[in-house]
């Protein structure tokens, strides 16, 4: 049951966006964020913060992620992730992520010369002949893509985004009315919403064992 857990839980922590409130870029304009509380069925596991910034015409995106499953008196999973990501044009420029799984380290780094990416992970280096996007959920660019890099492991998996409706979602205690959206990647299945004007409200997604882990927006 843990290694299900694991597994379904790592699929799903890859480029997200984080920072204390109140930050601003290096053009003073105010950061953009999203916080949000994680949790697993009721329990509350952990955080996934976000944070975009603009710097010189470029997006700066810092992501930050922490989880911690408790079984008795003891850990049964533990996960860490930091990320940060530059933006330009709608193409990622650069990469630098960092993943701890129950102590075992992921690195992908990454960057972008002469319209080609090329990735870096402990398994070797792989270039891409694309403009790159992660799993940029604040991005609603993101939405209208059909490969997709994980920041995570480094690979760049190929996604299916769906509309699925329009539904009412509680955000912050509030009824809202938001849009629904259905992703499925590899062993991947999960949903989203966003406002009409299209700004990210929140995710879900059932693991193999059953249980549902769900982003709260704060």
């Amino acid at each position: 049951m843990i290694v299900k857990m694991k597994t379904a839980l790592c699929a799903l922590l890859i480029a997200l966006v984080a920072g204390p409130a109140g930050a601003t870029g290096a053009g003073g304009e105010p950061a953009k964020e999203w916080r949000f509380r994680v949790l697993l069925d009721d329990d509350e596991i952990g955080y996934h913060h976000f944070r975009v910034t603009e710097q010189s015409g470029r997006y700066v995106v810092d992501s930050e992620a922490k989880f911690r499953v408790r079984f008795l008196f003891f850990d049964a999973y533990r996960y860490e992730h930091v990320n940060r990501e530059r933006w330009s044009d709608q193409c990622l420029v650069d990469i630098d992520a960092r993943t701890e799984v129950n102590g075992e380290l992921l690195a992908v780094s990454g960057s972008r010369q002469d319209g080609r990416f090329t990735v870096e992970t402990s398994d070797g280096d792989v270039t891409i002949e694309d403009c790159v996007m992660t799993f940029a959920y604040w991005n609603p660019e993101f939405l209208e893509q059909t490969r997709l890099l994980n920041s995570q492991t480094g690979a760049y998996v190929d996604v299916s985004i769906r509309p699925a409706g329009e539904e009412a979602l509680t955000v912050r205690g509030e009824n809202v009315r938001a849009e629904r959206f259905e992703l499925a990647a590899d062993k991947l299945n999960m949903e989203l919403w966003y406002s009409p004007d299209r700004e990210w409200l929140g995710l879900e997604s059932v693991t193999k064992g059953g249980r549902k882990l769900r982003y709260v927006l704060l």
